[in-house]
C-alpha cells in the first residue's frame, strides 16, 4: 500500500529550519553577555539594555509584519527577514563601539527576527491545514526549542574554543548560504500554488490569504473590548516576561555567577531545550484534542513551580531537574495560545491578531531581558525578579482559567440565531 506525503509537511519541515535558525540566533544572546563585557567594558545593565531595545524593536514590528503578510504574504517576509539576519549577525563581528552593537543587533537584527517569527510562519500553517492544525503549529513551534538545544550551547562552546568574532560569522553563513536558499526552494504560501488542496481539504471557516475587512476602525475596536483579547495577551505578555526576556537572556549568566562551569551550564541550556521540544510537541498534539485554555492554566502554574526551584538550585542536580521541568513548559504555551487566537478570532485577519498577540510577548520579552539586569546591577542578586515571576505566572494562570471554551460560544451563537 502506497502513502501518499502532502506537501504540507514539507512546508513545516522549512518553517521549523526558519524558526530554529532565525530564533535560535535571537535566544544565543545570554551567550555572549560576558564576551560583551569584557570586550566593550559595559556592565550587565547596559548589556540588557541591547537586549531590551531589540525586544522592543522585534515587538513594535509584530502588528506591522502581520499587516505585511496579508498583503504581500507570508513566504516574502520570511525569506527577507532570514537574509537580514543573517547579514547583520554576520557583520557583527565587525563591530569596534558598542553603539555599532546597539544599531547592529537592536535593529537590523531584530527587525529580521520580527519579520521571521511566529507571525508569518503561522500564516503559512494555517494556510496549509484545516486538519491537524495544532500538531503542525506544535512541530513549527518546536524550531524555537531546537534553535534553543543546537545554537545556544554551540555558541557557548564556539565562543570557548575560538572567539565570538568567529561565532558569529559561523551563524551568519549557517543562515544566508544554507537555510536561505533552502527557503526559496522549498517554502510556498499556499496549497494553490502547488495545484494542492490543505491538509483536511478547503474550510469557510479560515481562509488567512482573504480575510473580512479588518482594517476597518469598528473592527479593531471589536477585537480590543473583548474579554479573551485581554486574557490572551495579558498572560501572554507574562509568558514572554519569563521566557525569552529573562532565562533566556540571564540563565547563562545567572549559572556562571553560582559557579557552574561552562559544560554544566551548556548541558542545561541544551537540557532545557531538549524538553521544550517536547514540551512543544506534546502541546501541539493535546490542544488538538484537549481544552486549550485548561492547558494554559496548569502551565503556566507549573512555570511558576519551575522558578521555586531555580531559587533553590545551588548544585548541578536542582538545576537540571529545573532546566527539564522548565522545558517542558517554556514554548509549550504558544500552539493553545495560537489556537484559541485561531478560534476566538476567526472573523479576522490571523496575521493581524497574531501580531498584536506577539507584539504583547515581546514587550513581556523587553521587560524581562532589562529590569532583571537593571536589578542586578543595584542588588547583585536575581532572587527578587524570580519572586516577581512567580506572582505574575500565577496571574497568568488565573486570568487562563477566565476564558471561555470555544466551542460553547460557537454553540451560545448557533443558540441565538435559532431563536432569531
Amino acid at each position: 500500500m502506497r502513502i501518499k506525503f502532502h506537501y504540507a509537511w514539507v512546508i513545516v519541515f522549512v518553517t521549523f529550519l526558519t524558526l530554529l535558525a532565525v530564533q535560535g540566533v535571537r535566544l544565543s544572546f545570554g551567550a555572549f553577555v560576558q564576551p560583551w563585557e569584557e570586550e566593550f567594558s559595559m556592565d550587565r545593565g547596559t548589556i540588557s539594555l541591547i537586549s531590551t531595545l531589540s525586544f522592543i524593536v522585534y515587538g513594535l514590528s509584530q502588528p506591522i509584519i502581520g499587516k505585511l503578510v496579508d498583503k504581500w504574504g507570508a513566504r516574502i517576509i520570511l525569506l527577507i527577514s532570514t537574509f537580514l539576519v543573517g547579514i547583520s549577525i554576520f557583520l557583527t563581528s565587525f563591530v569596534h563601539h558598542p553603539w555599532q552593537l546597539f544599531i547592529l543587533y537592536s535593529i537590523f537584527i531584530s527587525v529580521g527576527v520580527g519579520g521571521a517569527s511566529n507571525v508569518a510562519a503561522t500564516v503559512i500553517v494555517t494556510n496549509w491545514f484545516n486538519k491537524k492544525r495544532g500538531l503542525a503549529l506544535g512541530i513549527m513551534e518546536a524550531g524555537f526549542g531546537a534553535g534553543q538545544m543546537l545554537l545556544v550551547p554551540g555558541s557557548l562552546l564556539l565562543i570557548h574554543w575560538f572567539n565570538w568574532e568567529v561565532t558569529v560569522m559561523i551563524l551568519g553563513v549557517f543562515l544566508t548560504l544554507i537555510v536561505f536558499p533552502i527557503m526559496l526552494l522549498f517554502l510556498r504560501d499556499n496549497p494553490h500554488d502547488k495545484g494542492l488542496l490543505p491538509i483536511g481539504g478547503n474550510s469557510k471557516v479560515e481562509d488567512t490569504g482573504k480575510q473580512k475587512d479588518f482594517g476597518k476602525a469598528h473592527s479593531i475596536w471589536k477585537v480590543f473590548r473583548r474579554k479573551e483579547f485581554w486574557c490572551l495577551i495579558l498572560p501572554f505578555g507574562i509568558c514572554g516576561f519569563t521566557t525569552t526576556g529573562l532565562m533566556d537572556t540571564h540563565l547563562i549568566p545567572y549559572s556562571h555567577d553560582h559557579g557552574f562551569s561552562t559544560n554544566v551550564t551548556s548541558a542545561a541550556v541544551s537540557v532545557l531545550a531538549g524538553f521544550n521540544i517536547l514540551g512543544i510537541l506534546v502541546s501541539g498534539v493535546v490542544a488538538d484534542r484537549w481544552s486549550s485554555r485548561k492547558m494554559l492554566f496548569y502551565l503556566y502554574l507549573i512555570r511558576s513551580l519551575t522558578f521555586v526551584i531555580l531559587l533553590y538550585s545551588h548544585d548541578s542536580t536542582l538545576l537540571l531537574i529545573f532546566a527539564v521541568l522548565f522545558g517542558l513548559v517554556d514554548f509549550a504555551t504558544v500552539a493553545p495560545t495560537q489556537l484559541l487566537a485561531t478560534q476566538y478570532f476567526k472573523d479576522y485577519s490571523v496575521g493581524f491578531i497574531l501580531g498584536w498577540l506577539f507584539l504583547s510577548h515581546q514587550i513581556g520579552s523587553s521587560l524581562g531581558s532589562y529590569l532583571p539586569g537593571l536589578l542586578y546591577s543595584h542588588l547583585g542578586s536575581y532572587h527578587s525578579s524570580f519572586y516577581f515571576s512567580i506572582l505574575v505566572l500565577i496571574i497568568s494562570s488565573i486570568l487562563s482559567a477566565l476564558l471561555p471554551e470555544p466551542y460553547k460560544k460557537m454553540k451560545a451563537h448557533t443558540t441565538e440565531e435559532i431563536h432569531v
